[in-house]
C-alpha cells in the first residue's frame, strides 16, 4: 500500500524559513513523478513545485527563487526548503506522487496518491 506523510509544518514569521518532508513508502514502481500542493481555505489546490524522476523541477511562478524541492538520493523523501516566506504562502501543504511523468499534466487530480497534509502559517 501506497503511503505518503508529510512533516514539518509549523508557524513561522514573514522572511523566515521552514523545510516540509515527505515520506513515501509502499511504492514499487520504477518511475515517480512527485510534487507538493497547497490549499487555502475556499480554494483549489495549487500546485508549488514538482519533481521528476530525472530530475526535472518546476515551480510556480509566486514561489520561484524562494523555495527548493529536492529529494534524497537514497529513499523517496521528497522535500520543500522555503525560504523568504510570505503571508500568502499560509496554507496546508500536501505531497502527492504519481507513477507518470511530471512533463504535462501537473493539476492535483492528475496525481495518484496524496497525503493528509501539513499546515504551515505564516505571519506578518
Amino acid at each position: 500500500q501506497v503511503n505518503l506523510v508529510e512533516s514539518g509544518g509549523d508557524s513561522v514569521q514573514a522572511g523566515g524559513s521552514l523545510r516540509l518532508s515527505c515520506r513515501l513508502s509502499g511504492y514499487t514502481y520504477y518511475r515517480v513523478c512527485m510534487g507538493w500542493f497547497r490549499q487555502v481555505p475556499g480554494k483549489g489546490h495549487e500546485a508549488v513545485a514538482t519533481l521528476d524522476s530525472d530530475g526535472r523541477t518546476d515551480y510556480a511562478d509566486s514561489v520561484k527563487g524562494r523555495f527548493t524541492i529536492s529529494k534524497d538520493k537514497h529513499d523517496h523523501t521528497l522535500h520543500l526548503q522555503m525560504r523568504d516566506m510570505k503571508s500568502e504562502d499560509t496554507a496546508m501543504y500536501y505531497c502527492a506522487a504519481r507513477t507518470t511523468s511530471c512533463s504535462v499534466d501537473l493539476e492535483l487530480r492528475y496525481f495518484d496518491y496524496l497525503g493528509q497534509g501539513t499546515q504551515v502559517t505564516v505571519s506578518s
